[in-house]
């Protein structure tokens, strides 16, 4: 856990900083590619590749990107994954300001970034434990939930606006200059040493390793039963995560700012979330903290699924967002308390892998459905379930205890 020989507040204050700079300038990014392919095409199919572009990387290389994560200095994996991104998006801007503008240049780019999110997710949640103490980790994981949360707000709003004064070329050398910023931030302020296990030599093969992973994963019941959780919880949330567009279009009318509300009322939600969390910290039990917050975004869903109003609508879509924070922030926490440190990359890893590609899987069974069943009906079925889902979760004993905070000796 945290080295208490140096000054873990100035640490982490850099380490966010970093991190909220590069988040900043990549999501700009993001949302200009997006709508670059949005406007030019016109074409659902474009848009879906373009998504499974983001997605399948990531989803793919988080569980190696652990072991990586275990095996090597996350300081350095954290630098060299931004600036991947970052040496491929200067080369991207070049070639369009050459005149070459392909959009498989810009499923390429999607590729390489979601490549370096499934090296960087895992370090980044392991890498924390390793500068915060124990009992501050719930405040910063909290902090950092509500200034990604401000990030993912404000950065389509940013990059409408940029887009229309400047090209998209010179879009691409905003995030250029943020990860450069971000990797040299880290290089010459962030003081941590490497966890033992990257300090070491490695008497393991990378696949022994990640069979470790996996053994260890296996062997501790309660990240067994909590991955399982989340795997069925994730694809329950598919509904009221994907399908609230087309449900507020069908029911409240097809216009831009009703779909940009609901996206901003769920983000001032996570906002305010994450800070309710920062401050309380949650209850003693991480478990009881995770299954209301987890029932209360299951109740936001059936409600969502009834309200005739949209302005009503907006406020539990609000509401929604408050429960996220209160939702992730505990289970981080409690990976973080509970696995040991030479095996948390892996861990996250896998858990980075299941939250990533279950509500995806889970539109392949609620999308088509939406075309015959109604949003509405979808959104208080699966409400319903979640709340069902929670209340197994309380019932377990090997989760409630796994939720205990650790004990000082």
């Amino acid at each position: 856990m945290a080295d208490q020989h140096f000054n873990w507040k100035l640490n982490i204050s850099i380490f966010l900083a970093s991190q909220t700079i590069s988040l900043f300038g990549s999501s700009i990014v993001q949302y200009a590619i997006m709508w670059y392919i949005t406007l030019t095409t016109q074409s659902g199919i474009m848009m879906t590749i373009g998504i499974l572009c983001g997605f399948v990387p990531t989803f793919l290389l988080s569980p190696f990107g652990g072991v990586w994560a275990d095996r090597y200095n996350r300081k350095m994996l954290i630098m060299l994954s931004d600036s991947a991104i970052a040496f491929a998006t200067l080369i991207l801007a070049i070639v369009f300001l050459s005149g070459y503008k392909s959009l498989w240049m810009l499923f390429l780019i999607y590729i390489i970034r979601s490549i370096g999110a499934g090296i960087q997710m895992p370090a980044v949640s392991a890498i924390l434990p390793q500068m915060v103490p124990e009992e501050k980790l719930t405040k910063v994981n909290g902090i950092n939930g509500s200034i990604q949360a401000f990030v993912m707000l404000i950065s389509p709003i940013i990059s409408a606006a940029l887009l229309s004064i400047i090209t998209l070329e010179m879009m691409f050398f905003i995030d250029v200059v943020t990860a450069a910023i971000a990797v040299s931030t880290l290089l010459f302020f962030l003081k941590i040493p490497p966890h033992q296990k990257a300090s070491e030599k490695q008497q393991t093969s990378y696949l022994e390793d990640f069979k470790e992973g996996v053994s260890y994963i296996h062997n501790h019941v309660f990240l067994k039963m909590l991955f399982t959780f989340f795997a069925i919880f994730f694809v329950l949330a598919a509904p009221v995560s994907f399908l609230t567009p087309l449900q507020v279009t069908r029911a409240f009318g097809g216009d831009v700012w009703k779909l940009s509300a609901i996206e901003m009322a769920f983000s001032i939600g996570m906002i305010f979330g994450g800070a309710v969390i920062a401050v309380w910290g949650g209850f003693r039990n991480r478990m009881y903290t995770m299954a209301l917050s987890g029932c209360l975004f299951a109740v936001c869903t059936l409600l969502l699924g009834i309200v005739p109003d949209f302005w009503v609508y907006c406020g539990i879509m609000a509401a929604a967002g408050v429960t996220m924070p209160l939702f992730n922030t505990p289970t981080t926490v409690l990976l973080q308390e509970k696995v040991e440190g030479d095996y948390l990359g892996r861990v996250f890893g896998v858990f980075n892998m299941i939250s990533t590609s279950m509500m995806p899987l889970g539109m392949l069974i609620f999308g088509p459905i939406s075309d015959f069943v109604k949003i509405e009906w979808l959104l208080i079925g699966t409400g319903i379930a979640m709340i069902l889902l929670n209340f197994i979760l309380l019932a377990s004993k090997v989760m409630v205890e796994a939720g205990k905070p650790v004990e000082k000796t």
